[in-house]
């Protein structure tokens, strides 16, 4: 048994208590509403940021009205002749500029010196719904820069709590020891007095966090992302909940850094080790399988890795083997 969902227009038979969020995913497209703080490897993730609002214009079949105000589409389900509005309701786009805003209030413009530029879910949406100036006049929240791990710094400033971290701890580690402190405009993730996150799968709070906020030490001021060149590579690993697949960051010869693959909405599709994304920083350590595909609407295609001939090279074939050549001797610069 299905429901049918309308969203911008496109109908979609999708499976009872999916959220209309997921619904727009299997259609997607630019009717996907962005989404800062859910993840659909994370169990009760979502709600907290309000990104994906939408607007309900028809409930169901059963009950046609509207719903009264904008629904987060990752907490709402679908019901059987439902009917939403996402880029195609005012409403909901200038809500969504509010939104930006309302995020970008306390965030400092650290984009210049800060590791997440190029993959920050955060200045994608600055990009497409931030307003040009804020309205905001007060000083901005501050916090001290801290390490809460030997591998992992803590940037709460950036933080726009989200609450990946804390649920990608409790549920993908032994234990969790750090979390949301204090609260209202005084809320800051952090550990308990001094303790350090410290396990096998702490550094995966780095690849969940959509802003700046979680970095890797070893990887900190080395190089910006779309200088290096990313390779899907994996290995034989030991921990029995490590599948050993990842991304390996290349500037030259030198592996910079070690992620855990990331779908196509930037979410992590298998959680890695410490030992993986630390440890396993030589080609050797690892079974290389070729260029990571990058969407082209991401800075980091501007170093290609396929090889397309021109138009005008595709029927000499002297010419084609020497284009191939040449790409492959600035491949390796």
């Amino acid at each position: 048994m299905s429901v049918k969902v309308t969203i911008d227009g496109i109908a979609i038979d999708v499976e009872p208590g999916t959220s209309i969020l997921n619904a727009a995913r299997q259609i997607g497209g630019d009717i996907v509403p962005p989404a800062m703080c859910y993840y659909s490897k994370l169990k009760d993730s979502g709600g907290k940021c309000r990104t994906c609002l939408v607007k309900v214009s028809k409930g169901s079949e059963k009950d046609p009205r509207p719903m009264p105000k904008l629904v987060a589409s990752c907490r709402t389900a679908v019901m059987d002749g439902m009917e939403v509005q996402n880029i195609t309701s005012p409403e909901v786009i200038e809500a969504r500029k509010g939104i930006v805003e309302m995020l970008l209030i306390n965030h400092p413009l650290d984009c210049p010196v800060c590791d997440q530029a190029g993959e920050c879910d955060l200045q994608n949406l600055g990009f497409e719904h931030g307003a040009v100036k804020t309205r905001y006049e007060f000083d901005r929240r501050t916090f001290e820069k801290i390490d809460i791990g030997d591998k992992i710094q803590l940037h709460m400033t950036r933080c726009i709590l989200c609450y990946r971290c804390v649920f990608t701890a409790d549920q993908i580690t032994d234990h969790r020891i750090h979390g949301i402190l204090n609260r209202g405009d005084h809320s800051e993730i952090s550990t308990y007095i001094t303790a350090a996150v410290d396990n096998d799968f702490s550094g995966n709070v780095i690849d969940v966090c959509p802003v700046g906020a979680l970095t890797d030490k070893t990887f900190r001021f080395k190089n910006r992302v779309w200088f290096t060149k990313p390779v899907d590579a994996h290995r034989d690993c030991d921990h029995e909940k490590c599948n050993g697949k990842v991304t390996l960051w290349y500037k030259g010869d030198d592996v910079l850094r070690v992620t855990a693959r990331k779908d196509k909405y930037g979410e992590v599709e298998e959680f890695i080790c410490n030992t993986c994304r630390f440890d396993k920083k030589k080609t050797s350590d690892w079974i290389i399988e070729g260029p990571r595909k990058i969407s082209h609407k991401s800075v980091i295609s501007a170093n290609h890795y396929e090889f397309i001939p021109l138009p005008v090279v595709k029927t000499n074939t002297v010419l084609i083997e020497d284009n191939r050549e040449q790409f492959e001797r600035d491949t390796r610069l």
